[in-house]
């Protein structure tokens, strides 16, 4: 068994390209719009698997968008995505730059939790080892949930 890819479904795929490459730094790496069907699918992968060429068997989220407009409630009932990055402190103050909201900030130099525009919970965690507690993280207070 391989694993392909998760499948998010976004109210609004602008937004949401924005959010995951602009911001989180995933690439597309795939796209088939379906007129019949009415929706349009892209795929992403993490920049570093791009890097090395491992598009072809890689974990790839998979963006859904319906043409028809649908309201998805919840986006926590699944769980979250999950991506490893090289430094948590430098990754969230790039996202906060971006105007990204930090639910559970790095305080602990390893683990950090954002949302997507579909307020899709992604969980981001320090390759290695957890760096040196910082601030401001190590005093920033939760936001929200994830």
């Amino acid at each position: 068994m391989e694993y392909l890819h998760t499948m998010v479904r976004v109210t609004d795929l602008d937004a949401s390209l924005d959010f995951y490459c602009s911001k989180l730094g995933l690439v597309e790496v795939r796209r088939q719009e379906s007129e019949k069907g009415r929706f349009t699918l892209v795929f992403l992968a993490a920049s570093a698997d791009v890097a090395r060429g491992k598009t072809d068997f890689t974990p790839l989220v998979e963006l859904t968008y319906n043409w028809d407009a649908e309201k998805y409630d919840g986006g926590r009932n699944f769980g979250h995505l999950a991506y490893r990055v090289e430094n948590i402190y430098e990754t969230c103050q790039k996202l906060l730059d971006g105007g990204v909201t930090i639910n559970r900030p790095p305080r602990d130099g390893y683990m950090a939790f954002i949302r997507s525009p579909d307020n899709i919970s992604i969980e981001l965690l320090q390759k290695g080892h957890a760096l040196a507690p910082q601030e401001p993280w190590a005093s920033m207070q939760n936001t929200g949930v994830w």
